[in-house]
């Protein structure tokens, strides 16, 4: 289950860093049409683009303007270096940006990005234009939360899954049921009696084959479970001693479906869209939710702003890192004139204004350096939006970024400390 867990952390990180790359490089522009975007699927030919580019080059050595020429040929050059790393397609395809762009001061700067999505990209995309296009990118954006279905009606069940676009059956029975109306000859309670035995029974074998199929090492396998069918089966098995309890817990929704089978099951998916995108945005609620409860109740056990946060990750008390995905301070790492001595300094983008005894030596955004670091702390990362109400909260009152702390910590006894050993730190230097 933490492997899962790992995973999951990983795929967030990965969702974060593409989010950053579109980004960047949607707003990059060039001169002329010497910006390359080369996409690759998983199970292509690094030898079919190869011969592709060749041919690009040969057509693009026949434009008439000089300094597009150039640029144009240095960005395939680019592309074609790029290719010569890879000996084949890695598994989930190829991502390939290459070109010169202008900065903001006016310069021309050249760009080469090469990567391998973090899940397979089943686009092919080769572009050649004055911007780069990052269209591609937006299906590793989608959420891969993936959903149980269990569709029920007095003909039968089937089971399914929804991930992003993709959804499947997994399992689907078929059974019979008494109707209601007796036959002649026979006892109408004796009837009733084996009807409400039947229905109890099918019941029991839906509430059974669910376990089986949506709990992996005693934990659901889905992020949320839709219980749909017509007639009231569906509410007979929620409510039912004999539905699994880990499942009850993350039934998200319950419709009503004219179908039952495969046509049910896309009813249901239908009906249950607005639900299904909301869940990210429940689990982000959840989690800020039990954030405050933290500060509510004053625990201790927990961190905000910038300095305690990272005071808090150094003495290894995170336990979940909040962090909001656009959080605007950037990590400056300096170093003295003459000296080694490096000071670092979190700041908020435009509000560094250089020192003139010091050099700088690096500036990363500071949820990058999250982003990249989490992991060493022994932390989890989460990233929150400021769409709901909790996470504009966060954001505004909060500075965007705090933790879930394992153990109380004592920031102003830190603080004090800390002054206290600069006291004696300068005393001995005098």
């Amino acid at each position: 289950m933490a492997d899962a867990q790992q995973d999951a952390q990983a795929v967030q990180v990965e969702i974060w860093k593409v989010k950053k790359l579109v980004k960047s490089l949607s707003m990059a522009r060039g001169n002329g049409t010497s910006m390359i975007s080369l996409v690759i699927p998983p199970r292509d030919q690094i030898s079919r683009v190869t011969k592709m580019l060749a041919d690009e080059y040969g057509t693009a050595s026949n434009i008439k303007s000089r300094v597009n020429r150039l640029s144009v040929l240095g960005a395939i050059t680019s592309t074609q270096q790029r290719l010569k790393l890879y000996s084949k397609v890695p598994p989930h395809g190829l991502v390939v940006y290459c070109g010169t762009i202008v900065t903001e001061d006016g310069k021309e700067k050249r760009v080469n990005i090469d990567f391998e999505p973090f899940k397979p990209i089943n686009t092919s995309l080769y572009l050649c234009d004055n911007k780069f296009h990052t269209e591609a990118l937006n299906e590793l954006l989608e959420d891969d939360d993936k959903f149980g279905f269990i569709v029920m009606d007095g003909n039968g069940s089937l089971y399914g899954t929804l991930q992003g676009n993709n959804r499947e059956v997994i399992h689907k029975f078929s059974v019979d049921l008494p109707k209601k109306h007796g036959r002649g000859g026979q006892s109408a309670l004796r009837f009733a009696r084996l009807r409400m035995e039947k229905r109890h029974n099918y019941v029991r074998k839906v509430a059974e084959l669910a376990v089986q199929f949506f709990i992996t090492n005693d934990k659901p396998n889905v992020a949320g479970l839709v219980l749909a069918g017509s007639a009231d089966f569906k509410s007979e098995l929620q409510t039912s001693d004999m539905f699994d309890q880990r499942l009850a817990k993350v039934v998200i929704k319950t419709v009503d479906v004219s179908y039952g089978g495969e046509n049910g099951f896309n009813q249901a998916i239908e009906l249950s869209a607005e639900t299904l995108g909301s869940v990210k945005l429940v689990q982000e609620k959840r989690l800020l939710q039990r954030y405050f409860d933290e500060i509510s109740q004053d625990t201790g056990k927990y961190c905000f702003m910038v300095e305690d946060t990272l005071k808090a990750l150094e003495l290894g008390a995170v336990e979940t890192l909040i962090v909001w995905e656009n959080l605007d301070i950037e990590r400056i790492t300096l170093r003295e004139h003459g000296t080694q001595n490096q000071k670092i300094l979190h700041v908020a983008k435009d509000n560094f204004k250089g020192e003139s005894d010091y050099e700088i030596v690096e500036s990363i955004s500071l949820v990058e350096w999250f982003a990249n670091n989490y992991k060493t702390f022994g932390t989890t990362l989460e990233f929150v939006t400021n769409r709901s109400q909790e996470g504009s909260q966060f954001c505004r009152g909060f500075g965007g970024i705090g933790g879930i702390l394992r153990w109380r910590v004592d920031f102003l006894e830190l603080e004090m400390a800390a002054e206290m050993d600069d006291l004696q730190s300068q005393e001995q230097l005098t």
